[in-house]
């Protein structure tokens, strides 16, 4: 714990943006949630306190999942792969965009207070960001007409853009934070990737998020979606038990 407060302490600026970012992306999803429930004419509160539970349960098995990462073959060790928006996007369907940002919240918090920061926040904010990628289009399509075809609609949506912002987002943003942050050359990093993907040319940072990146973003969306759709129907009336759409 005193770890974690003296990261904050000495990554205070870059703390206040990630929080920024978080309070932005918030906003959006209220808004975009309200907007779709004027459509749909359904009028209740955004959070009530069986809400507020169940959005720290699955922000709590989404933080464990989190914790069970593993290496892909065709990327580079520091890339992992987790499976922690599978609850956030069953319960994002369930409860709404908002709901789901705040999940995405709660896991990366719980996580800082379980097992710190090994990036000074970098990673833990790329977490949060890319999963918002994912689940926040995917909610805000499915909330404005609730229905099969519009949830495979949703998650097909938000695979590819977890998959093109996931990309996009590590060669503008993500790389060249962790060479600053590890005092490692870019090229380096890059040469990781040509080591163990022959499609990611050495020194090609396009070439290396599409040849290790993408394809894990495409994989994770892919599943999630997948295992969203099958198990989401019959957990749907024990999730909203209690809860007025």
């Amino acid at each position: 714990m005193n770890e974690l407060f003296q990261s904050v302490a000495e990554n205070g600026l870059y703390v206040l943006s990630f929080l920024l970012i978080i309070l932005g992306l918030f906003l959006v999803a209220v808004m975009l949630e309200k907007v779709a429930q004027k459509k749909n004419g359904v009028k209740e509160p955004m959070f009530g306190v069986r809400k507020v539970a169940m959005i720290g349960m699955f922000s709590a098995v989404a933080m464990i999942l989190m914790l069970f990462d593993f290496p892909l073959p065709f990327a580079p060790g520091f890339y992992k792969l987790d499976f922690s928006e599978l609850p956030i996007l069953v319960g994002t369907f369930a409860f709404g965009p908002a709901a789901g940002v705040m999940m995405e919240f709660v896991k990366i918090l719980l996580k800082l207070f379980i097992k710190g920061t090994s990036t000074a926040f970098v990673g833990d904010l790329a977490n949060f960001v890319v999963g918002c990628s994912f689940i926040l289009p995917a909610s805000v399509i499915y909330t404005f007409r609730k229905n099969k075809k519009n949830a495979i609609i949703a998650c097909v949506a938000g695979t590819l853009i977890i998959t093109l912002f996931g990309t996009f987002f590590n060669a503008v943003y993500l790389l060249p934070a962790f060479a600053k942050l590890y005092g490692t050359p870019m090229e380096t990093l890059l040469a990781m990737g040509s080591e163990v993907n022959p499609l990611a040319k050495e020194g090609d940072i396009v070439s290396f998020v599409a040849a290790c990146v993408a394809p894990m973003n495409l994989i994770k969306g892919l599943s999630v979606s997948i295992v969203t759709l099958l198990i989401y129907k019959p957990l749907s009336p024990i999730i909203k038990s209690g809860h007025r759409e």
